[in-house]
């Protein structure tokens, strides 16, 4: 594997362990050149799951966008890495689960509203205001009153 410090092709891993319940494999390496340490990822190859968009279009599911959805909306919280990585990880295994190769990206998206008011409810609003497309002061209003009543 390539260095991301100096480019050069020999490492050697320094450690090695299961991650996503045995379903990818975590590494630790250090450059045989530099000795900078990186980690890097494996993970079997799986069938494409389609994610149908709002409009009709489909494109293959991304564990990026939810990532980077959630890194927007946990932004300045309190919220850890590892946690927005462990709901990515439980959104992907929940989408792998279900019967088919297809799934509509409002279902992601419900998923991922159905995990944040448990870990930062200013996240969920933010998240909620981008997914729901608020248009006006009222619907934060609604939105902030049920997740408090409900919550």
């Amino acid at each position: 594997m390539k260095c991301p410090f100096c480019q050069n092709l020999e490492d050697k891993v320094l450690e090695s362990r299961e991650i996503d319940d045995g379903r990818a494999i975590r590494r630790r390496r250090e450059c045989a050149s530099c000795k900078g340490r990186f980690t890097s990822y494996e993970r079997a190859e799986e069938k494409p799951i389609l994610v149908i968009k709002r409009d009709g279009r489909r494109e293959q599911f991304s564990r990026e966008k939810i990532r980077a959805g959630l890194l927007r909306a946990c932004e300045k919280r309190p919220v850890s890495i590892d946690t927005i990585e462990k709901m990515v990880n439980q959104i992907e295994l929940q989408i792998h689960r279900q019967d088919g190769r297809e799934v509509l990206s409002s279902k992601v998206g419900e998923m991922v509203m159905d995990m944040l008011p448990m870990v930062d409810k200013i996240a969920y609003i933010r998240f909620a205001s981008v997914y729901r497309k608020f248009e006006d002061l009222s619907e934060f209003v609604k939105e902030v009153n049920e997740i408090t009543v409900g919550g």
